[in-house]
């Protein structure tokens, strides 16, 4: 079988990406920041019954040249799957610099090693903060990093995604492109790090959220995503394209009625409207940041693109939240 280099293998996304190509028998490169995590990595992947012989580890940084040379040889595939991701108020340049740098690092020695194809992972916040405010989206659309309202993780993942596309246009394609958004992804985790997004699930579980605040989302399990960015990696009709991923869309206060009827007690039972959260913004830095979005529909418009073209068949959101809920209660962590 090929040999595919994942970015980002002790990442929520890339250890399942990885767990997925092991299982199908593919040979693994994966990047790490430091070495020091590599057993956590071999531990879940034989706790979730896969194989780990398949799969070596190279320490490589988004802003270094510095072992990527080694960590590309040999593969035929490449998905770039490290990015910053932080729900801590960062400055621009924790999110934009490494990611952007990151991209046209993978995308430059991708060329240099004559890879095949690259998957990039983006996500919907490269979709959604356009200067037209709409409810309903599609891979059309492209957030402006100029926007006054956009977060630096969005702008961050925007730019990062638009220096891809052109250094292929501009490169005259030296390989071949897709790239996924994924909506909020959530799901069981393969090691004890639960990933930055299924902590919107651990704020409501757990309590840490006393009122369900008017805020929505799109969901999709993280395993639906690894498997997507496999099928667009083998189909040949992906390239060129970007997929709009999202299982279904709900609010907060769905969540945590969905929580609170399979025993998750401590689950908010009132929502509030959005000028109350918009004054309880004052007192929480977390709520601050969702000023923008309060009370907006913000949602992939369908996602028949993913279907018709990769064949993606996505489990249902409910699953994934009640799914990794379930897992933070056995971890303790909720």
């Amino acid at each position: 079988m090929a040999k595919v280099l994942v970015t980002g293998a002790t990442g929520f996304i890339g250890l399942h990406c990885i767990q997925q190509l092991l299982s199908k028998g593919y040979e693994v490169n994966g990047t790490v920041r430091s070495l020091d995590r590599e057993g956590e990595i071999r531990d879940g992947l034989l706790a979730s019954g896969t194989s780990h012989s398949g799969l070596e580890l190279f320490s490589v940084d988004l802003n270094s040249d510095e072992g990527w040379d080694e960590a590309m040889s040999g593969c035929e595939y490449v998905l770039h799957v490290a990015s910053p991701i932080s729900l801590e108020d960062q400055d621009e340049d924790y999110f934009v610099k490494p990611a952007v740098a990151g991209v046209k690092r993978a995308l430059s020695f991708a060329k240099k090693h004559s890879v095949k194809k690259v998957v990039l992972t983006s996500s919907v916040a490269a979709i959604f903060d356009t200067m037209e405010k709409k409810s309903y989206y599609d891979e059309s659309d492209w957030s402006d990093p100029e926007n006054p309202a956009i977060s630096h993780y969005s702008k961050s993942k925007t730019l990062a995604e638009r220096a891809a596309w052109e250094y292929v246009e501009n490169e005259g394609n030296p390989f071949e492109l897709s790239v996924i958004n994924p909506a909020l992804v959530t799901g069981p985790t393969l090691t004890g790090d639960l990933g930055e997004s299924n902590k919107a699930v651990q704020m409501v579980a757990g309590g840490k959220m006393p009122v369900a605040v008017p805020l929505m989302f799109g969901y999709v399990d993280v395993r639906d995503v690894a498997a997507a960015h496999i099928l667009a990696m083998e189909n040949a009709a992906s390239n060129g394209e970007r997929f709009a991923l999202a299982e279904k869309d709900l609010w907060y206060k769905d969540v945590a009625k969905l929580l609170r009827d399979n025993g998750f007690d401590k689950a908010p039972t009132i929502a509030i409207p959005v000028w109350l959260a918009k004054i309880l913004a004052n007192f929480s830095k977390e709520l601050k940041l969702t000023l923008p979005y309060l009370g907006r529909l913000r949602s992939v418009k369908n996602t028949s693109k993913a279907k018709d073209i990769l064949g993606w068949n996505p489990r249902p959101a409910e699953e994934s939240i009640l799914e990794v809920a379930k897992q933070m209660q056995e971890m303790g962590q909720i």
